[in-house]
């Protein structure tokens, strides 16, 4: 397991912002800062299993000191975040129809979200809810 630094933001009447220095792109949100740390940590995980699966380079954490040079990561509260990645990522192939993931890909875009983590994310809830 590997911690990355996160950066939390709160702008007046929003959200708790995550972003992650090390992941340009792989943003979250929460309502409490409770929530975004839990998001922050969900959306890493399923950030880095799909970079795996499309098989980019997961990069070497940066170190506090190196991201807090970084004049406007100061407005930011910075906290670690561990990955919780165990298992290695295996490539699957699936059929789905084109309207589908077309839908599927916009949701997971404007949540933060691989096309991967979505689908992992989304057969894990109806997994869990079918076991209520």
């Amino acid at each position: 397991m590997t911690d990355y630094v996160a950066l939390i933001h709160k702008e007046e009447n929003s959200d708790f912002g995550v972003s992650f220095p090390d992941f340009p792109g792989c943003i979250t949100a929460g309502s409490t800062l409770e929530e975004a740390r839990l998001m922050a940590e969900e959306a890493l995980t399923f950030h880095i299993e799909g970079m795996a699966e499309d098989g980019d380079a997961i990069p070497t954490p940066s170190s506090l000191d190196d991201i807090m040079k970084i004049r406007e990561n100061r407005d930011a509260v910075a906290v670690l975040v561990d990955t919780k990645q165990q298992d290695r990522a295996i490539r699957v192939n699936i059929t789905i129809p084109e309207s589908d993931l077309k839908v599927i890909d916009n949701y997971a875009n404007n949540h933060g979200l691989s096309r991967s983590g979505l689908l992992v994310k989304a057969a894990k809830l109806a997994i869990e809810e079918d076991r209520l």
